[in-house]
């Protein structure tokens, strides 16, 4: 894995804004042992494939479907492949939206981090979380000295809302299996849902954000941490340290999961 000392050493100025005292810099508590690829399947069961001893054109054409099984990395592009380039299942296709944007980062992570929906640099570039919020999303995930490499980022939503409002119920629902498939695949052992919306959508729960960061809930075989959005972070500089106490929860959830 990277060489994360030279990164940390960058971000030292970020970590006293948030009170940061130190970080840990033991790659055991980072290595995932023991996993099994997901066997996500969005389409529907293949025949089997025929013996090597008597190949044939169904094995071929087969072939796609069984690759789900084979890793992470190709669970992931089967669903990214249902989706589709031009995806018209609900109606944001319709007002404005460049692009889907998938998710991006470690099929295998540990950590992955869901937010709300792209937004204007995310629907351009085809990336969650590459704008401001994004950067300091970066260093808030260096802090714990991780990278975006080693986590999976993704979004509720794979569209930009127009004008970059809150998604809305038919859209959560058209769209949010597509999140489940991913979390199901990716099996990460801590999930950090960014703002109220990822929160109460994940959740279930009308509760805002206020009441729900600093707790610990159990979902689809992680454990979920609420926090405040990078974007909030931006508008009220002063709440990083209630995110750095957050992350600090999640960090101690990996070691103890590494252990």
């Amino acid at each position: 894995m990277t060489d994360l000392r030279g990164q940390v050493a960058g971000h030292l100025q970020f970590y006293e804004e948030i009170g940061v005292t130190g970080v840990n810099r033991d790659r055991r508590w980072r290595r995932r042992e023991g996993t099994e690829p997901a066997n996500v399947q969005p389409h529907p069961e293949p025949q089997p494939a025929a013996s090597a001893a008597s190949p044939s054109a169904d094995a071929t054409a087969a072939s796609p479907i069984i690759q789900i099984a084979r890793s992470s990395t190709e669970a992931l592009a089967a669903v990214r492949a249902e989706i589709g380039d031009n995806c018209s299942r609900c109606k944001l296709h319709t007002l404005g939206r460049r692009q889907i944007v998938f998710g991006v980062g470690n099929p295998d992570a540990d950590l992955m981090f869901v937010g709300e929906a792209p937004g204007g640099d995310e629907d351009v570039q085809g990336i969650p979380f590459v704008g401001r919020a994004g950067q300091l999303l970066t260093k808030i995930i260096e802090a714990i000295a991780l990278t975006r490499d080693d986590v999976y980022i993704a979004n509720v939503i794979k569209c930009r809302p127009p004008g970059n409002r809150n998604p809305e119920p038919d859209e959560v629902e058209t769209c949010e299996p597509f999140l489940f498939q991913q979390i199901d695949v990716v099996r990460p052992k801590v999930i950090v849902a960014l703002g109220t919306f990822a929160a109460k959508t994940l959740l279930r729960t009308p509760d805002p954000i206020s009441r729900l960061r600093g707790r610990v809930f159990e979902f689809r075989g992680a454990k979920l941490i609420p926090t405040f959005h990078p974007a909030f972070l931006l508008r009220s500089p002063d709440r990083k340290r209630d995110v750095w106490e957050d992350m600090k929860k999640v960090r101690a959830l990996l070691q103890d999961s590494g252990e």
